[in-house]
């Protein structure tokens, strides 16, 4: 089986002031296509920042970055916006759903920057809310839906373009157990069924249970 992402020797430090801020150190890793990988570690370990330079939202200061053979490390920032739009899906802890929009509206968004028909966005928008389980809440605006729904229509949102990857940034964090254990069941469906590669930061234990791989970073560095 290909790779989907492979990270070799990627650093990332930051300047602040006189001082150099090293966040992550020497990374190597390959998350193969059709992986469910699990990032945990401490707070300030660098676990956002690895999310962010996977999904080039932000580049290496050295190493390579590979995505299914595309160095995304050395594409310019248009050509990394239209990357990203059409191979990552996002899945945040905290919804980012716009509060005017109903459900149905809220998963179209992102197809608003293809070509297509308003009633080919429509359709799709509304097949991937049947993904989610959500077609009876299409109408509904995210005030009037519970942590667990508006979390399945953030996901929803991100699988509406079809993406070949999921970067999911603490996607139970913001929920109560019995909901958390339904998300991570849908994300786990996803990768089973749909085939999509997940890689996941969690501080949660038992949400780390239904990746397929568990890697552990602490203060920069990938632990074995």
């Amino acid at each position: 089986m290909s790779f989907t992402l492979s990270l070799t020797g990627v650093s990332k430090s930051y300047r602040r002031g006189d001082q150099q801020i090293q966040v992550l150190q020497a990374i190597d890793l390959i998350v193969d296509a059709g992986e469910f990988v699990a990032l945990m570690g401490p707070s300030g370990s660098g676990k956002t920042t690895l999310l962010n330079l996977m999904s080039g939202v932000d580049g290496p200061s050295t190493g390579a970055i590979v995505v299914n053979g595309t160095r995304i490390d050395q594409l310019g920032s248009s050509q990394l916006a239209a990357w990203r739009s059409r191979s990552v899906g996002f899945v945040f802890q905290f919804y980012n759903l716009m509060p005017t929009l109903n459900a149905l509206q809220n998963v179209e968004l992102p197809l608003r920057l293809t070509p297509l028909t308003g009633a080919e966005r429509r359709r799709r928008a509304a097949i991937a809310l049947e993904l989610v389980g959500l077609s009876d809440r299409a109408s509904h605006r995210p005030s009037e839906l519970s942590g667990g729904q508006q979390q399945r229509v953030a996901i929803a949102r991100a699988i509406v373009t079809d993406p070949e990857f999921l970067i999911c940034d603490e996607p139970t964090g913001d929920l109560d157990r019995q909901s958390a254990v339904e998300i991570m069941e849908l994300l786990q469906q996803l990768n089973r069924e749909c085939g999509k590669t997940l890689v996941m930061v969690t501080h949660d234990a038992k949400a780390a249970e239904y990746a397929s791989r568990l890697l552990h970073l602490d203060k920069g560095e990938l632990m074995a």
